[in-house]
């Protein structure tokens, strides 16, 4: 657009139409970030577009047709007595704002996650089309599970993973439950439907050209000679465990299928050139009895890695496990490692429909998480994939404009060697080489009279931080990879080591440069998003400092003002609400302000886990935002999992936690656990000084026992045991429990 031409004929036929001239529009939006290389990411654009492609589509879809069975998140956000009601105006787009939540089910190393929303409505296919259960009387009364106010889901954590809808009303119940399954190694989904009702009706399998985005175009859907499968656009197809009694199809001229139930002629095969095809397998229900029918969808037509029927249960055998007192705290740690299991196929996934796709950022938490619980394996071959995404000049881009990638990747891949007390191979030398000197070279000059001098460039850094800006976020994570990159080069080249040692030295230098001159700017110590922000939600970026990083000392009085800023003016409910783009309760985010007061000592890092706790749904899943009112997701993926790796890795952290030489035990554990008697335990856990677990005693009547058992990599470190409400012990070289006194308690 830098040509003139180009910029005359853009502004000439906007004009000409009655448009806003965007260059114009685009100069003034600029304005109100700072001048940087790369505006927004072209992922992010991208992203954004389909975004709102798919809603463009709902808004010409959806409001003409309310008398169609929607998915529960268009019923509840169209219903103008709900209170997830949004009024529609001229507004350009209709998309889920208030129940982006859905939990995927799958298998150990198959690619494909199918999402069930919380009506137990199944999307078998990456944003494709879903399945549904209805339950119809012979009086023409439907259980339509999407409509009804209340209904129960879980997720079942046994032998596999499963999602059970069950829904009911006025003498009739349905309950759903899906779950994906191996059949000849070949991965297939399965969609469970039990019916019982008081009176004669039908179990309706439904065919539906939606998800919890919106509408997912259906063109063609036949029924077999045998009534018993449908192919559907001509190559994916569903069967069903047993022929259907009857079978209507329906159109978008039409209406839904399900104005057509009743109807007396029986239909085999639907076309719409719309893309709105609707179709229903009716099955007979008889009082008093249960009706049962599976529905599969094959989801590949390979074998899948893992073929073995116990998959599930080698997974999960050498992870660290959670033993505690708390049921809701149980659940919750053990869905989570279900959940880094499932998107950890080969690169890591943040979530299985809005954001399934690969970035650093995601990736050096969620493989930080997999690390710290013991699935090492899963780790490294994401790690391996790393270099293939490093450019020639040593960046590590998994989209433009975000400066803090290098740093991330350096950081994960030392915590990566530490953790499993190895070194990195030849293979490493160049990345690591290439990686730091990157970091060196894309820092602004020193010798720059502004209060970014020294630092990273302007850049979109993590969406939720605000416009282009010089984000402490980005410095900090580039210093902590080039400490990594230098300790890590010292296996390789001694020169090379201490001169990115000499490039971390000055970045730090100028980082406490800047961040002096925002102290005499704000007249307080809190760190704010950039040298050139106020102190509001984006600050949030600034934990950084803290945590995962360790820059500083646990009671670092910056990053404690900081933390107190948050907890004073940015939260919610107990939890940090972010007022900029996610305009949501952040469940991540609200665990990485717990993480910095639970290295601090400070206790109210459970009143955080627990806000956090609470805001799950009950198949123990968090959407990325989460609506403040109706506790439905918001924004971003409706089963997110680096919010599923934060909550991992704050259950270790409370039992146990590196501190520079220091190994600290059962910090963070609930004083509440410590009020009864059954045992609380954790590990095998992997730290940098080797594989710890840990146990402990409660005794409401007496003094609790901490036992440990290690695998150390070398000499043992310092231990220091700090279970709340007790004197802190540092424990004697070669002993492996202590036991503790009450704070207060006379000797």
């Amino acid at each position: 657009m830098k040509w003139l031409p180009w910029r005359f004929v853009v502004r000439h036929v906007a004009r000409k139409h009655g448009f806003l001239d965007p260059i114009a529009l685009l100069s003034r939006l600029h304005s109100f970030a700072q001048p940087s290389d790369v505006g927004e990411p072209i992922e992010l654009l991208r992203a954004g577009v389909v975004f709102h492609a798919r809603g463009l589509i709902n808004s010409r879809v959806i409001q003409h047709n309310l008398d169609w069975v929607w998915p529960y998140w268009i019923e509840k956000q169209f219903d103008p007595l709900d209170p997830s009601f949004i009024p529609r105006a001229f507004s350009i787009t209709h998309i889920n704002l208030s129940h982006r939540n859905w939990t995927a089910v799958g298998h150990p190393d198959v690619d494909e996650l199918p999402i069930v929303d919380p009506r137990g409505l199944l999307t078998p296919f990456f944003d494709g089309w879903s399945l549904d259960g209805w339950l119809m009387a012979k009086d023409g009364r439907c259980l339509l599970p999407s409509r009804i106010p209340d209904a129960r889901q879980r997720q079942e954590l046994g032998q596999g993973v499963s999602v059970t809808t069950e829904s009911a009303m006025a003498g009739m119940k349905l309950t759903n439950r899906a779950w994906v399954e191996l059949e000849n190694g070949v991965p297939v989904c399965k969609m469970r439907l039990r019916a019982q009702s008081d009176t004669e009706g039908s179990l309706v399998l439904a065919l539906r050209p939606s998800n919890p985005e919106g509408i997912a175009f259906i063109h063609k859907a036949h029924l077999s000679r045998e009534r018993n499968a449908w192919t559907i656009d001509g190559h994916k197809s569903v069967s069903f465990s047993r022929p259907a009694g009857r079978h209507h199809v329906s159109d978008y001229t039409h209406g839904d299928v399900h104005i057509h139930l009743q109807d007396r002629d029986d239909q085999t095969e639907g076309v719409c050139d719309v893309g709105m095809v609707t179709a229903a397998a009716l099955f007979t229900v008889k009082p008093g009895e249960t009706t049962e029918i599976t529905a599969s969808v094959p989801l590949s037509e390979r074998s899948a890695r893992l073929p073995s029927p116990d998959a599930w249960t080698e997974e999960r055998e050498g992870h660290a496990k959670l033993v505690c007192p708390d049921a809701k705290y149980q659940f919750l740690y053990d869905a989570a490692v279900v959940s880094l299991i499932l998107h950890s196929p080969d690169d890591v996934y943040p979530g299985p429909f809005t954001y399934k796709r690969f970035w650093f950022r995601d990736a050096a938490f969620i493989i930080n998480a997999l690390l710290s619980v013991g699935l090492t394996g899963r780790a490294e071959r994401a790690l391996e994939r790393f270099p293939d995404r490093q450019t020639t000049m040593g960046y590590f881009r998994s989209q433009e404009g975000e400066w803090d990638s290098n740093g991330q990747v350096l950081w994960i891949l030392q915590r990566f060697f530490q953790l499993t007390g190895t070194k990195p191979g030849a293979h490493w030398h160049g990345p690591i080489k290439r990686g730091s000197r990157w970091i060196g070279r894309k820092r602004l000059k020193e010798n720059l009279d502004a209060p970014h001098a020294g630092l990273l460039p302007a850049g979109f850094s993590a969406e939720h931080l605000g416009p282009n800006d010089y984000y402490f976020w980005d410095d900090f994570w580039g210093l902590a990879g080039l400490h990594a990159a230098s300790e890590m080069l010292a296996e390789f080249n001694i020169e090379e080591s201490k001169e990115i040692a000499r490039e971390a030295d000055n970045f730090a230098h100028a980082i406490d440069r800047s961040l002096e001159k925002c102290q005499q700017r704000l007249g307080r110590l809190a760190i704010p998003a950039s040298p050139y922000r106020r102190l509001d939600a984006g600050a949030i970026g600034s934990l950084a400092f803290g945590y995962p990083a360790q820059l500083c000392e646990p009671d670092d009085p910056r990053l404690l003002d900081l933390a107190n800023f948050l907890i004073e003016h940015c939260f919610v409910k107990d939890a940090f609400y972010q007022d900029m783009i996610h305009s949501g309760l952040n469940a991540y985010l609200t665990l990485h302000v717990a993480q910095v007061l639970l290295r601090a000592g400070d206790p109210r890092h459970v009143d955080l886990m627990d806000a956090v706790a609470d805001l799950a749904s009950s198949t123990g899943q968090w959407p990325e935002a989460i609506h403040p009112g109706t506790g439905g997701g918001c924004m971003g993926d409706g089963h997110h999992v680096w919010a599923s790796a934060e909550w991992v890795l704050m259950i270790r952290n409370c039992f146990v936690r590196e501190e520079g030489e220091r190994l600290v035990l059962c910090a963070g554990i609930p004083q509440r656990w410590l009020d009864q008697s059954r045992p609380i335990s954790f590990g095998p856990a992997p730290t940098t000084f080797g594989s710890v677990s840990v146990s402990i005693s409660p005794n409401p009547d007496g003094d609790p026992e901490v036992v440990w058992t290690a695998d150390w990599h070398g000499a043992e470190p310092e231990i220091s045991v700090q279970l709340p409400g007790h004197d802190p012990i540092m424990a004697k070289k070669g002993a492996n429990s202590v036991t503790l006194e009450r704070q207060g308690q006379e000797a």
